[in-house]
């Protein structure tokens, strides 16, 4: 197995944050090759933002992260000042199934296994800050519960960075002189509040405001009680103050990546941190993002939530592709995806043709579709493909970025630069602020999902009915399983005319959002029946092996 810790061919980071045109006094170093970036508001820059987004995931991969990383790579070949800008992996997947989250082949950010286990502790942070206030909401139960918190009616959970299906529901406070006894569940942490709270923040004031704005629960009376009744925030915010800066890393082709948040697409908001896009807007002249899963999850949340919070606005998104994957939302299996096979495809594009028109007409978004090309796909099928979407009014362009580094996404850069100097965009939110909450998800299940219509139990109507008081401006966070627009992971390619079934509603009120969850998505995922720790080691110097 590969040793994926040796470094031989980084620059320091103090030369990349240079090359960057980050001043010294901006960074903190972390060893030779990470550092965090104290933002800086010298700089009176204002890039372009790319939104690198895929299809909807299958086995066979998509290649998101390799395109965001090979974009940059190519925007700076032709000269141009290009940063990217990505979230962190969360170590559920890394010792799962899924694997990490720094690109593949040639078109990586290094150091990978730093990245992929702890970079700078940011996860841990977000770890202890979420469970120091399930802490101090049991220690308060325990001591007379003077707010007369109801402990049935808690609704913070605890969390933790690894995929635990056995902590899904667990019962805490047993055994005498152990607290009040309650039945409470743990989620993965990169679904926390506080995670999503860390993305969305504009500050560290900003940050601890809004995680005393968090619900945990409500007293006997039915009034709601805040983190900021514990007087939990500071203490929170003070777990997060190094947390809340931005992380600097390099490509394998030496150009900056800034790395900072990571909430999952499927069951979070899916994006990196504002903080972290407006510090690279101020440094470069393009900026590439990306939003996870495909585009009916990450996308669609950079744009409803990120954007509407922030102000950001994409002046261009990548939508990417691989013949393989369409293949296999047009039936073929997995095991026959290097074969041949234009029937497969044809039935397989109404998949990618629904994301692109979502994000040209619900969105008014230029689009262009990067093919991240295999050498098992044949010239039939690229010409095919390449007639179909020309016909859909996209821009497409062939990728070898994963085998040629930024020399196989030239021509993807090139068409991003040709569409930036020659198209407006008239850019729009999906739905108004002011539509009610229960509107905001019919709409997205019917726009973006092509269902018919949404199904809310009586006592998921009757929590929404409620928060619409207070909340009804709050946009909706959609938790569903990414491999179909449906809720159903079986119905592959575009299914229409189903039913979103929404399961349960939570309030994250310090990060200003509903989630929504619908079939049967899980905030704690489960490890395979061989996960891929299985496979990770360290050699006789302690170096990482098997990582992926």
């Amino acid at each position: 197995m590969p040793n994926v810790t040796a470094h031989p061919d980084l620059l320091p980071i103090t030369e990349i944050a240079a090359r960057a045109g980050i001043p010294g006094t901006s960074l903190e170093t972390y060893g030779r090759f990470k550092a965090k970036i104290n933002t800086f508001g010298h700089a009176k820059k204002s890039g372009k933002l790319i939104l690198v987004t895929a299809i909807s995931p299958t086995p066979a991969g998509e290649g998101k992260t390799t395109t965001t990383i090979g974009l940059t790579d190519a925007l700076n070949r032709l000269g141009k000042h290009a940063v990217a800008a990505l979230r962190e992996p969360s170590l559920g997947p890394c010792f799962g199934i899924k694997g990490g989250a720094t690109g593949g082949g040639q078109s990586q950010v290094a150091p990978q296994a730093d990245i992929n286990l702890h970079l700078t502790g940011d996860f841990h942070a977000i770890t202890s800050a979420h469970n120091l206030l399930s802490a101090l909401i049991d220690n308060h139960l325990h001591h007379g519960n003077g707010l007369r918190i109801d402990p049935k009616s808690i609704l913070w959970p605890r969390v933790i960075d690894i995929n635990d299906r056995a902590l899904r529901h667990v019962v805490t406070g047993l055994g005498a002189g152990n607290g009040t006894p309650r039945e409470t569940r743990f989620d993965i942490t990169v679904t926390s509040e506080v995670m999503a709270i860390l993305c969305l923040s504009e500050n560290i004031h900003d940050l601890r405001q809004k995680l005393g704005n968090i619900l945990i629960g409500y007293n006997h009376e039915g009034a709601e009680i805040y983190a900021s009744d514990l007087k939990a925030h500071g203490a929170m915010a003070a777990l997060l103050r190094d947390a809340i800066k931005p992380n600097l890393l390099q490509t394998l082709e030496h150009n900056a990546v800034i790395i900072h948040g990571g909430p999952f697409a499927n069951i979070a908001h899916g994006c990196n941190s504002i903080i972290a896009t407006r510090t690279a807007l101020q440094i470069a002249d393009y900026v590439v993002t990306e939003a996870g899963f495909g585009a009916d999850l990450g996308a669609e949340k950079f744009l409803d939530i990120k954007c509407r919070k922030s102000g950001l606005r994409p002046d261009v998104v990548v939508l990417v592709a691989t013949i393989r994957a369409i293949k296999y939302h047009g039936g073929q299996s997995l095991s026959d995806l290097g074969q041949e096979n234009v029937g497969a495809l044809d039935r397989g594009l109404p998949n990618l043709l629904q994301h692109l028109n979502n994000l040209q007409s619900h969105y008014g978004l230029p689009v262009v579709v990067a093919i991240n090309q295999f050498d098992s796909d044949t010239q039939e099928e690229v010409q095919q493909l390449r007639a179909i979407i020309t016909q859909a009014g996209a821009l497409v362009c062939l990728c070898s970025h994963w085998k040629n580094g930024g020399d196989g996404a030239v021509d993807l850069a090139q068409a991003i630069l040709d569409v930036l100097d020659h198209e407006r965009h008239g850019f729009k939110l999906l739905y108004a602020d002011d539509s009610p909450l229960l509107e905001k998800v019919r709409i997205i299940a019917q726009k973006i999902y092509g269902a018919a219509d949404i199904s809310v139990p009586s006592r998921v109507l009757k929590e929404i009915s409620r928060l619409q008081k207070n909340y009804g401006h709050f946009p909706v966070c959609i938790a569903k399983t990414q491999y179909s627009f449906a809720a159903d992971n079986t119905l592959l390619g575009a299914p229409s005319g189903h039913i979103l079934p929404i399961k349960e509603v939570r309030l994250a009120r310090g990060a200003g959002f509903l989630v929504v969850i619908c079939g049967d998505v899980l905030t704690m995922p489960g490890l395979p029946i061989h996960p891929a720790s299985e496979n990770i080691d360290i050699d006789e110097n302690g170096e990482i092996i098997g990582l992926r």
